[in-house]
C-alpha cells in the first residue's frame, strides 16, 4: 500500500485560508463600525461642517442684499475683519453681551439644572406612580407648539382686564392692571424657557438617579445619613456624569436658543433691552429690521458665538474633571 506524504512539520495545510479569513475578519471589525456611522457622518457633513466653513468664510466679507450675485466671497481678496472690527465697536455690544450672560446663567441655574434637579429628586422618593405623572405633567410645555406656548404667556401678561394675572390677582394686589411683559420682560423670558428647559433635565437626573443601585442607599441609612446627607454624599457623586452633560448641553442650547424670546419680545420692549447675542446675528443676517440683510455682518455674530460655546464646554469639561469620569478604573480601586 502507498504511503501518503505527511505534511511538513508546523505548517498546517489550511493555515494559509485561515489567515487569510482572520485578516478578512479583522479588516471587517475595523471598517463595520465606520459602515454604521457613515450615513451619520455624511449627515453631519453636509448638513453641518460645510455650513459652518460657509458661514466662518462669509463672516470674513461684507456680503448683503446690495451686493449679492456681485461680490466673489470665496476669494480670499475678498476678505477683511470689517466685521469684527464693527460688532466690538458696537456701542450696544456690552449691553448685548450682558443680557446673553445674564440670561444664560439665571435661566441654567434657577431652571434648567436647579429645579431640574430638585424635582428629579423628589419625584424619586415619592410614591413611583406620582412622581411618573408628574414628571409626565411637566413635559406638557415641550410637547405644546412654540406659537401657542408663546400665546399662553402673553395672555397670562396681558393688561386688564383681559390678563390672567391682572384679573385674577388683582384684587389682592398683585398686578398692576398693565401688560406685565412690558414692565418685567426678563422675568417672563427666564419663566418661559425654564419650564422648557427643565423637562430636559428632568428626565435625565430622574433615570440616572433610578440607575443608582439600592444597596448603597440602604448602606447610607444603615449608617445613620440622613436624606440630605445621603443626597450630598451619594446621589450628587453618583450622577457627576448626567450634570456635567445637562449643564453642557443646557448651557450651549441656551446660548444659541432665540426662538422664544423673539416671538415673547423681540429683543424689546426698549432698545435691546431683551436682545440676546443669537437673536442678534438672527436679526442682521436673516431679518430686514435692520434694514439690508447682511449675511457676512450677521456670520460674524455667530462665528463669535460659537467660540464661546467651545470656550464654555472645555471650561466645564475642567471642572467636572471630564478626564476622570472616562477613566477606567484600576485593579485596586475595584
Amino acid at each position: 500500500m502507498k504511503k501518503v506524504s505527511k505534511p511538513e512539520r508546523g505548517i498546517h495545510p489550511l493555515s494559509g485560508l485561515f489567515r487569510e479569513r482572520n485578516l478578512f475578519l479583522r479588516v471587517r471589525g475595523i471598517l463595520l463600525p465606520y459602515g454604521f456611522l457613515a450615513p451619520s457622518l455624511i449627515i453631519v457633513l453636509l448638513f453641518f461642517f460645510i455650513p459652518l466653513v460657509m458661514v466662518f468664510i462669509l463672516s470674513f466679507t461684507n456680503l448683503d442684499m446690495t451686493n449679492f450675485g456681485i461680490l466673489e466671497w470665496w476669494r480670499p481678496a475678498n476678505w477683511n475683519l470689517n466685521n469684527y472690527v464693527k460688532i466690538f465697536t458696537n456701542r450696544f455690544f456690552p449691553k448685548i453681551l450682558g443680557n446673553t450672560a445674564m440670561y444664560t446663567a439665571l435661566t441654567l441655574a434657577f431652571f434648567n439644572m436647579g429645579m431640574a434637579l430638585v424635582i428629579a429628586l423628589i419625584t424619586t422618593h415619592i410614591n413611583r406612580r406620582a412622581g411618573f405623572a408628574f414628571r409626565a405633567l411637566w413635559l406638557l410645555p415641550r410637547l405644546t407648539p412654540v406659537v401657542v406656548y408663546i400665546m399662553m404667556w402673553k395672555a397670562l401678561a396681558g393688561p386688564a382686564p383681559m390678563g390672567v394675572i391682572n384679573s385674577i390677582f388683582g384684587p389682592l394686589g398683585i398686578g398692576s392692571g398693565e401688560y406685565l411683559l412690558n414692565m418685567s420682560p426678563w422675568v417672563f423670558i427666564i419663566l418661559v424657557n425654564g419650564f422648557i428647559g427643565a423637562s430636559f433635565g428632568i428626565i435625565i437626573f430622574s433615570a440616572a438617579i433610578e440607575a443608582i443601585p439600592k444597596d448603597y442607599l440602604i448602606a447610607s441609612k444603615v449608617d445613620g445619613a440622613t436624606t440630605w446627607q445621603t443626597i450630598r454624599y451619594v446621589t450628587i457623586p453618583m450622577i457627576k456624569w448626567p450634570l456635567l452633560f445637562v449643564t453642557t448641553y443646557q448651557t450651549l442650547s441656551l446660548l444659541t436658543s432665540f426662538e422664544y424670546i423673539m416671538l415673547l419680545t423681540d429683543g424689546g420692549p426698549g432698545l435691546y433691552q431683551t436682545e440676546v447675542w443669537a437673536l442678534t446675528a438672527y436679526h442682521r443676517a436673516l431679518s430686514s429690521y435692520f434694514g439690508n440683510i447682511q449675511w457676512g455682518y450677521g456670520s460674524a455674530w455667530a462665528v463669535i458665538l460659537v467660540i464661546i460655546g467651545i470656550v464654555m464646554a472645555i471650561v466645564y469639561l475642567r471642572v467636572f474633571k471630564f478626564g476622570e469620569l472616562v477613566e477606567e478604573p484600576k485593579i485596586d480601586r475595584l
